[in-house]
């Protein structure tokens, strides 16, 4: 019997190479988004779009089209870049990347708890820009502000969720050249999903709540 693995933002960028590579892999892919791309309704993956993961209405419809769906793995990788600058902030994309970036991940994963099998295991994309310690350079204040969040929420999750024998990691894709960040990067998409694959098939109860780099580099909080 296959292994079942939900993906939130699956139809683009990381999402998409990890919906191609899990699927290649053998397991039953549960990918959820908005709007499915065309690469992605070519795919074989289970596709439920109309997923907003901020909405009430988005969350019902992951929830609906995950109806009885048993869990091994869970990842949690929707979310959106803006770009503020001292002089130039704006409080509604702050918000709005709390929102999608922050709160939306954790509201998904306490969504479905229930469903996440005996040992199963949850994932949360993040970013090093949400390192305190890694922060030289300033700037994108909504972006840095709400993955600190996000690796706060997923280290409580750790706890929490430990005495199920549920693991959690918290992943930093690298530089990758997505549409988020205009396609320049140091690694492409499916890279970046390959060594995070390889990141979430280390993980342990031993393991949980570290803050990997893809790269399998432990980052500073």
């Amino acid at each position: 019997m296959s292994k079942t693995v939900v993906i939130t933002g699956a139809n683009r960028g990381i999402g998409l190479s990890f919906t191609q590579h899990y699927l290649a892999q053998g397991y039953t892919v549960y990918a959820a988004c908005r709007s499915a791309s065309p690469e992605l309704e070519g795919s074989d993956a289970r596709i439920i779009d109309g997923v907003d993961v901020s909405t009430e209405a988005g969350l019902k419809t992951l929830l609906d089209g995950l109806d009885g769906v048993g869990i091994d793995l869970l990842i949690n990788n929707a979310g959106i870049l803006r770009n503020e600058q001292l002089g130039n902030l704006d409080p509604e994309t702050i918000r709005e990347q709390f929102e999608i970036n922050a709160l939306a991940p954790l509201r998904v994963t306490d969504a479905l708890v229930g469903q996440l099998n005996p040992q199963a295991k949850v994932a949360v994309i993040t970013s090093r820009m949400g390192s305190i310690t890694d922060n030289t350079s300033g700037g994108r204040y909504g972006y840095r502000m709400s993955k600190a969040a996000l690796n706060a929420a997923a280290m409580s999750l750790a706890q929490d969720l430990k005495g199920r024998g549920i693991a959690v990691a918290i992943l930093h894709p690298g530089l990758v050249g997505t549409d988020m960040i205009g396609g320049h990067g140091d690694i492409t998409p499916d890279e970046a999903a390959e060594r995070l694959m390889q990141r979430i098939d280390e993980l342990t109860l031993a393991t949980t709540g570290t803050f990997w780099h893809s790269n399998g580099q432990v980052l500073p909080w």
